[in-house]
């Protein structure tokens, strides 16, 4: 291939590597800049009263900012916004991306979406997000749930069912769901999965047939613990409708946090596969301690039942639950640890750990909540032998728990 020939922003034969670096950055050469600039105009200049209209029109509904137009207002539509929503979609194999304050905001939108097409019911499968299970659980949004087993989708369909929602691999479990099988299941419904946990570099969900793959933006595409954003990759037509509903909710992602996400796509490889190296090899190391009663991790022997990794993931991530038997003993090691924190969330280069039970699951129906003797960790880019030290200290001390010190579970 000649220089001349070669672009980096053709994504046909180019490593996802590359394709992350380069990803939403076309155009910049000839603007004379090398990095995307934040621009934080509230209000853009129009042209004419007739223009302006029009463009106000065109975005309002959810379409995309033409040639010659205004964006207006930054609500309706922000230039390094839309840089990140091209990257981002680029990575996940669709068509477009849209990009929320929060992964809650693009979640509201997608269920906002299915119930004012008049197909208020959804189908899910358990475990998701607490955040996620909780708001389909309320009803809050007009929408009513079916809970259903990854291989009993089509059982639980309706007329009215407007989207199938999953997460794989599953928080806090680790379990993995056949999309495909899912998608089959599910026919003419669309089916949302949450990539969060898998990001795109080991899970495309849309190869699979997914038509709506969700991010909290968060965790891993940020990748600092710096900036919060949801984004959903999907296609043309969804695209509008959630583009249409985040101008009239004012759900839109902040200019600078869509500067911090896209700069977090351009080492979104490298991060997550040299965390899912240290992760794989602390599962290793701490199912042999004592106070260990399982690791809930996807590489271990025996946790890929439906031999997906290899096929559907390209690896099992650098999440681990720790199943430690009894609520006392996830207490004692989650506030024994001293390098990993004791902090919510995912997906950064420090390393922490969480008691899903009375955090991030704690609305969840008792009988669908984690057990109270799971803990978390999310895995970051420490040295794998500082992060066992400190794990296998904190496990010890789960050994010298007195039986008159047991506490009520959450």
């Amino acid at each position: 291939m000649t220089e001349s020939s070669f672009d980096p922003f053709a994504p046909a034969g180019i490593h996802f590597e590359t394709r992350a670096v380069h990803a939403g950055m076309e155009g910049l050469a000839e603007s004379g800049s090398h990095v995307p600039p934040i621009d934080l105009s509230t209000t853009n200049p129009l042209a004419s009263v007739e223009s302006g209209g029009d463009s106000y029109e065109n975005l309002a509904t959810g379409g995309i900012l033409q040639a010659g137009e205004s964006p207006v207002y930054q609500r309706l539509w922000q230039p390094g916004v839309a840089r990140f929503e091209r990257a981002l979609a680029d990575l996940e194999g669709t068509e477009e991306s849209v990009a929320f304050a929060t992964g809650m905001a693009a979640l509201t939108a997608c269920l906002m979406a299915a119930v004012a097409a008049g197909t208020p019911h959804i189908v899910a499968v358990r475990p998701l997000y607490g955040g996620t299970d909780h708001v389909l659980a309320t009803g809050l949004l007009g929408t009513r749930v079916t809970w259903a087993e990854p291989d009993r989708i089509a059982d639980a369909l309706c007329a009215d069912t407007g989207l199938v929602v999953l997460e794989t691999p599953a928080n806090p479990t680790l379990e993995l769901v056949d999309i495909a099988s899912v998608v089959r299941q599910a026919g003419s419904v669309p089916v949302l999965v949450d990539n969060t946990f898998a990001t795109p570099v080991l899970q495309r969900p849309a190869e699979y047939g997914a038509r709506l793959v969700l991010h909290s933006a968060t965790k891993f595409l940020g990748g600092h613990g710096d900036v919060m954003g949801g984004v959903v990759a999907t296609d043309d037509e969804w695209a509008r409708r959630l583009r249409g509903l985040r101008a009239l909710t004012g759900a839109l992602l902040h200019p600078f946090a869509a500067y911090l996400l896209h700069r977090g796509l351009r080492t979104l490889p490298v991060r997550v596969r040299a965390q899912q190296e240290t992760a794989g090899e602390l599962a290793v190391r701490l199912q042999s301690h004592p106070a260990v009663h399982r690791v809930l991790y996807p590489g271990l022997p025996g946790q890929d039942p439906l031999g997906l990794l290899g096929r559907q993931f390209d690896g099992p991530g650098s999440l681990i639950s720790l199943d430690l038997g009894a609520f006392d003993a996830a207490v004692r090691f989650t506030e024994s640890c001293k390098l990993v924190t004791h902090a919510v969330s995912l997906g950064g280069v420090d390393s922490l750990v969480q008691h899903p039970a009375s955090l991030t699951h704690r609305p969840v129906a008792s009988d669908a909540k984690p057990h109270a003797g799971v803990v978390r960790l999310s895995i970051g880019l420490e040295h794998v032998d500082d992060l066992t030290a400190d794990l296998m200290t904190a496990l010890d001390s789960t050994l010298r728990i007195p039986a008159a010190a047991s506490r009520v579970p959450v």
